[in-house]
């Protein structure tokens, strides 16, 4: 078995300014918040190679891996993998972007497996991944659109 998730949002803010806001990895400890730190490791054109850290969770754990990142700005789209799984057995993201009538539409799609070792089967990671990514996205829709109302 492997999970997948599926999450949208609608931020009330023109493309070019959330694809520009959500992108800066440098801005992501404020954009969300379990994320303690973003180090850049490697820049490659539009492929980033970069450590993620994360606030310590419940138990104290503090969890960190390197992932590698890379934005596609003419299609609005960025395709994602761990380079440390960690507890996965592999992790791939995309995000999409468009524009729809209300603003931008923001997609992330996660295709995961949990390695048997894992704290967390695959389908509580999907649980897991589900109910943090609308409170994510929630909170990077109220700053994009508090960013958009000021510029």
């Amino acid at each position: 078995m492997t999970g997948r998730t599926d999450n949208q949002i609608t931020i009330a803010a023109p493309l070019d300014l959330t694809w520009d806001l959500t992108n800066d990895l440098e801005r992501w400890p404020q954009l969300f918040s379990e994320y303690a730190s973003v180090d850049v490791l490697e820049r490659q054109g539009d492929t980033v190679t970069f450590r993620l850290t994360m606030h310590p969770d419940e138990n104290g754990t503090v969890w960190s891996w390197v992932s590698e990142r890379e934005a596609d700005r003419k299609t609005f789209t960025v395709k994602a993998r761990r380079v440390e799984t960690g507890p996965f057995e592999h992790m791939n993201i995309r995000w999409e972007y468009r524009e729809v009538p209300d603003g931008t539409s923001m997609r992330w799609l996660q295709d995961f497996a949990m390695k048997p070792t894992a704290p967390v089967d695959d389908a509580g990671m999907t649980d897991h991944i589900n109910r943090n990514s609308l409170i994510q996205m929630e909170r990077i829709r109220r700053q994009v659109e508090e960013h958009a109302r000021v510029v």
